[in-house]
């Protein structure tokens, strides 16, 4: 499949295009977290176990960490938007099939379905990076990178209100009428990216990925049913093992993988992905914890209806978003190191102090905004810093990546949890109920993730100018400081007319061999560019420019650190948009 190049959109339409993708983000959070406020009611309506009732919060986890990178790489080769609406018409189905059925295979199966939904976030994020004005592209990614918090906190109240005054399966209806409307909202705002990488879908990589987190995830999940040194849960750690070592070497050497492992090796990735995954883990404890301390009846709990507790837990996702803009202030001035490790010590602080605010509901209220400040702060670094850490080729898989940590550290959080809550579970009356105790062990289990979390973060490199990253210059002396280093490593030349006349504010694209950009800039007044190249190989510059018609000139750069001179001469004709 070859590269394709259409015109940016306009600045209208990339107005639009932000809320329109965040909510795509935050129609995926509702369908997420529209079960906690009966997940302690689950075994009853479900006529299951704990142990086994936690699996229809875990499926959907589970499928969404598997869906990320498979979605990111489908939306890459056959379009981005195309893959965001198919996600969200799997979870549409998923939602209708968990509407009507109160079998737990059946609602698992639904539930699998509505995971796929999670490929929304990285592919919400490449959308915004291929069309939207680059001195935007900052604080909209860190707002798509947060909706997954904020809808989940959102929702809470809204979901409580349904489950307490009408059948639970009312919520399915719900986040499927949710997911039509983000259809039709992508499909009428949202324009195709005009970007395509070559190569084919890597589904021997996407067997492998989803058989080992498979085969990793269901001995955490029932470990505490089978013993953890029981014969099924070694064998299938082994195995997991064994199969993530095998797909790993699988994917070095498949020349457009799944998952780019070498990019994840960098220490710079390594460590930010690491600390995605302990963030994960904080932000889905507090979601289990608090709405079921809530709503436990008093002795075991406070005695709130589901409304009350999902009150008194929405203030999470309503501080995610009020952080948004201290986000960007903090992130411009000390960069987005400083800006997680902020964050992660104040999860660490609502979490420590939530350990003693369990006996009022008030006290919830309080570990609600201070953790959600800080998840915030964390989420919205998240994407800065891996942008920073990376070529500008390898962000959309660089994101990919983050995203599945995110998601692993979810995934793995809830089946923790919810073994947790299951072993230290008080039996009343033939019903097991979780108790305080499980709350506080839960909450010890965050604060050591978080820590953890904090550890990695402070190993990040600071003061780099790449974890600050300029994607277009504001300013005309920052332009020319930009193109002097660049022709100092790439190519640099000028961008002329038919007539050998220059053309100025002609956006010169460079695009790797596997239909990537791998950078970007602006022509001067005189007609002068210069783009700094990853590596050496061969590369494509296509040129944009209004009254001309776009031209994709092939170029090969040595990567020996010299310039390669290319003037780019566009065609005369004029192109009418």
């Amino acid at each position: 499949m070859t590269q394709t190049t259409t015109d940016r959109p306009s600045g209208g339409a990339g107005g639009a295009v932000v809320p329109v993708l965040a909510f795509a983000g935050i129609a995926v959070a509702v369908m997420q977290t529209l079960l906690v406020p009966v997940v302690k009611d689950l075994p009853h309506l479900l006529d299951t176990t704990p142990a086994d009732a936690t699996w229809v919060l875990t499926s959907t986890l589970l499928s969404g960490a598997v869906a990320t990178p498979i979605m990111g790489r489908l939306g890459d080769l056959y379009g981005k938007r195309r893959m965001l609406v198919t996600s969200l018409a799997v979870m549409v189905v998923g939602a209708l099939v968990s509407a009507f059925t109160s079998d737990l295979l059946l609602m698992i199966a639904g539930r699998t379905l509505q995971g796929f939904a999670m490929g929304a976030i990285p592919l919400g994020i490449g959308l915004m990076r291929d069309m939207l004005p680059h001195e935007r592209l900052g604080s909209a990614m860190a707002l798509m990178s947060s909706s997954i918090g904020v809808g989940g906190g959102l929702a809470l109240p809204a979901a409580a209100l349904v489950a307490q005054h009408s059948d639970w399966h009312v919520l399915y209806f719900g986040a499927a009428g949710l997911g039509v409307l983000s259809i039709a909202l992508t499909l009428t705002v949202v324009p195709e990216s005009p970007v395509r990488a070559k190569g084919t879908f890597d589904l021997p990589g996407a067997l492998g990925l989803s058989a080992g987190l498979v085969l990793f995830l269901l001995p955490v999940s029932k470990g505490g049913d089978w013993g953890w040194t029981s014969g099924t849960t070694l064998t299938l750690f082994a195995a997991a093992a064994v199969v993530l070592l095998l797909w790993g070497l699988m994917e070095l050497r498949v020349p457009a993988p799944l998952v780019d492992l070498r990019t994840s090796a960098r220490r710079e990735v390594l460590l930010t992905n690491l600390a995605s995954i302990m963030v994960g883990v904080s932000f889905f404890v507090v979601s289990l914890v608090l709405p079921q301390l809530l709503q436990l009846p008093a002795g075991h709990g406070l005695g709130q209806s589901m409304v009350v507790a999902g009150l008194c837990v929405a203030p999470l996702g309503v501080t995610m978003m009020f952080t948004a803009p201290v986000y960007a202030r903090l992130s411009a001035r000390y960069g987005p190191k400083t800006t997680l490790i902020l964050g992660l010590l104040i999860i660490a602080a609502g979490y420590g102090g939530g350990l003693g605010l369990m006996d009022a509901a008030w006290q919830t209220v309080v570990t609600s905004v201070v953790i959600g400040a800080g998840i915030g702060l964390a989420y919205s670094s998240l994407p800065a810093l891996i942008i920073g850490a990376v070529p500008a080729s390898e962000t959309g898989a660089a994101n990919g990546l983050n995203t599945l940590m995110r998601s692993i550290g979810t995934s793995v959080s809830s089946a923790v949890i919810g073994m947790v809550l299951a072993n230290t579970a008080d039996t009343v009356g033939g019903a097991e109920i979780p108790t305080l105790h499980g709350f506080r062990i839960s909450f010890l289990i965050a604060t050591a993730a978080v820590a953890v979390g904090l550890a990695l973060a402070l190993f990040l490199p600071a003061g780099r100018p790449s974890a600050h990253p300029r994607l277009r210059a504001s300013s005309e002396e920052d332009a020319n400081l930009e193109r002097a280093e660049a022709a100092l490593r790439g190519f640099r030349g000028r961008v002329l007319d038919a007539t050998g006349a220059p053309v100025a504010r002609a956006e010169v694209a460079l695009v790797d061999r596997h239909g990537r950009r791998a950078g970007a800039t602006v022509s001067a007044h005189d007609g002068g560019y210069a783009l700094a190249v990853p590596a050496g190989g061969a590369y494509v510059l296509a040129v944009r420019a209004a009254g001309h018609a776009p031209l994709a000139s092939p170029a090969r750069h040595e990567g020996d650190g010299r310039p390669v001179d290319l003037d780019l001469s566009l065609p005369g004709e004029t192109v009418s948009t």
